[in-house]
């Protein structure tokens, strides 16, 4: 037996508890990646396992390409509308908020830990931010329903304030080793990092998703291999020009992910599993890496330094940056507890080891101490202290179940499966009945395990599967239309043109899109147009507002549609 082959097997049985060990998760109350470290410290030298692992530069290594995936992926599932409504206060909490997080944090741990203030400051830098995988993990798994705009900030901000953290951290480096100079030294390599990384995440971005379209692989499994090379082709690029690779992937994981392209879906599931895969792998291995022996001589100093970067640096660094947000109280202080460590931090505490400083050991050894503590009470609690700010909302309508269609790449609509419940507003109803956009169309209905076609008006049953082309401005209007609760949400929807038979009433419209008028209103679209000599302006109740009404033979445009 080779000794590649024992190290394989040694490999995929930590995986393959990794992955068991996520089954116990919501049982035991405690985040995945804890327990994924826990995994890799009993599988260490000083655990169970017996398991040797030392390699600082391997470790790096290893733990820079699976945090790229995790930052691509969570790229990719980040939407436009998200990026609109929460750049903002997330850019200043990712900037301004990790530099006073590592200022404070920097201080204390200069004073307790008796180590020189450059040191101190380098130990606050390392774990300034908050880590996108921990967040991502616990804000989509744990079945956390939150506010858009809440949630939205807290994920951009856990991934995309590792550029910062990381420029903290090489910058005190070099200040300490005395191969850099405070002054504008500094400022350069901000502007070069940050500058460098949006550049060659737009660019990659960009390209990707018009050299994706354009081109026919031999085999549809490569089109979501490419798109994950272009991925880390982002972050190559841009820390070969001494950019933020980490900056970089992301903006060019948000370009492709709001793009369309062929083979969208599946692309989106096989980055999926990577960055679990890559999420697992990472924290067993920085697990194996730590000696846990050596973490209990540290651990009062640790526990300290965790609590005043948890209950005073943090909140300390997120109220003046929100002070005049739109954000109440409440949900500052929950972007407050959500400041999560992960395993950023800990690879940063690498970096030490690699500049060979002194203190490296001692650093290490607090920063992971500092992670276990952050990740334990912040992240087994976040449901609860959600609950406690009365944070939690009802999550919004949505019954469409997007399809693949993997031969084309341009196609203007998606293919969505529907099933019909016992409390959708639609049973009974046939298909007729429908205030069905133009731009919806019903493909198929299966009922009992048989196609019923559209053209027989079937009357709408329970446990039916209906598949209809989409656009996909028109997802709010499909989810309202098939929703099993009896108003609608108005934060889930958006606000966009459709395009109507001209027979559709006004009753039906008030019925499915919970407009203030009465669902016996027979008033056609067609005659409440005709009446008019100009354009309409007509509010009607709190939900629509009808503007720039046209009449053709047979149809209405009606912008904004009502919902």
């Amino acid at each position: 037996m080779f000794a590649v082959d024992f190290e394989i097997l040694i490999a995929a049985v930590l995986l393959f508890i990794g992955i068991l060990s996520s089954m116990l998760s919501p049982r035991l109350g405690l985040p995945m990646l804890v327990l994924f470290l826990i995994v890799g410290m009993l599988a260490g030298e000083a655990g169970i396992g017996g398991i040797a692992f030392d390699d600082a530069q391997a470790a790096h290594a290893m733990g820079t390409l699976a945090l790229a995936i995790i930052l691509f992926d969570g790229g990719l599932q980040t939407s436009k509308a998200a990026i609109k409504m929460a750049w903002k206060p997330a850019s200043l909490l990712a900037t301004v908020g990790v530099a006073i997080t590592a200022g404070i944090t920097g201080i204390a741990a200069a004073t307790i830990l008796g180590i020189p203030p450059l040191v101190g400051l380098l130990l606050g830098a390392i774990v300034g931010s908050t880590d996108a995988a921990a967040v991502f993990s616990i804000l989509r798994g744990a079945g956390i329903n939150i506010s858009p705009r809440l949630k939205s900030t807290l994920e951009i901000e856990s991934a995309s304030n590792d550029p910062m953290a990381i420029f903290l951290t090489v910058g005190l480096l070099g200040l300490i080793t005395s191969k850099m100079t405070p002054g504008m030294e500094m400022v350069w390599l901000f502007v070069k990092q940050m500058g460098i990384g949006a550049l060659a995440g737009l660019g990659i971005g960009w390209l990707a998703v018009k050299l994706i379209n354009r081109l026919k692989l031999i085999a549809a499994g490569l089109y979501p291999v490419l798109v994950a090379v272009c991925g880390t082709l982002a972050f190559g690029v841009a820390a070969a020009l001494d950019g933020s690779g980490f900056l970089a992937t992301f903006i060019a994981g948000a370009i492709i992910g709001n793009s369309r392209f062929v083979y969208q879906h599946a692309t989106f599931l096989f980055l999926d599993g990577l960055a679990w895969l890559s999420q697992i792998a990472m924290f067993v291995m920085l697990g194996l890496l730590v000696n846990p022996p050596s973490l209990l001589e540290v651990w009062a100093e640790g526990l300290l330094i965790a609590v005043i970067l948890v209950f005073v640096a943090r909140p300390l660094a997120v109220a003046p940056m929100l002070a005049f947000s739109r954000f109440n109280l409440r949900e500052i202080t929950m972007i407050s507890w959500v400041g999560l460590r992960g395993s950023v931090p800990i690879i940063l505490a690498i970096f030490p080891l690699l500049f060979g400083i002194a203190e490296a050991g001692l650093v290490f050894n607090v920063v992971f101490f500092v992670v276990l503590i952050s990740a334990t009470l912040q992240g087994s609690s976040l449901p609860w202290v959600a609950r406690k700010l009365k944070l939690i909302e009802p999550p919004v309508p949505s019954v469409s179940k997007k399809l693949e269609i993997p031969s084309l790449g341009d196609v203007e609509s998606d293919l969505v499966e529907i099933k019909l419940n016992a409390s959708c507003k639609v049973i009974g109803r046939s298909l007729d009945e429908l205030p069905l956009p133009l731009e919806v169309d019903i493909a198929m209905l299966i009922r009992n395990n048989k196609v019923v076609t559209p053209q027989s008006h079937p009357v709408l049953a329970v446990n039916d599967y209906l598949f209809m082309t989409v656009q996909p401005r028109l997802h709010g209007y499909v989810n309202t239309l098939f929703s099993s609760v009896e108003r609608a949400e108005k934060s889930g929807l958006e606000r966009r043109a459709a395009l109507f038979h001209g027979d559709v009433t006004l009753g039906e419209l008030a019925q499915f899109y919970d407009l203030d008028l009465s669902p016996n209103d027979g008033t056609t679209l067609t005659s409440l147009v005709s009446k008019q000599r100009h354009p309409v302006q007509l509010s009607v109740g709190t939900f629509a507002r009808v503007t720039d009404a046209e009449i053709t033979d047979t149809m209405v445009r009606f912008s904004p549609a009502p919902y």
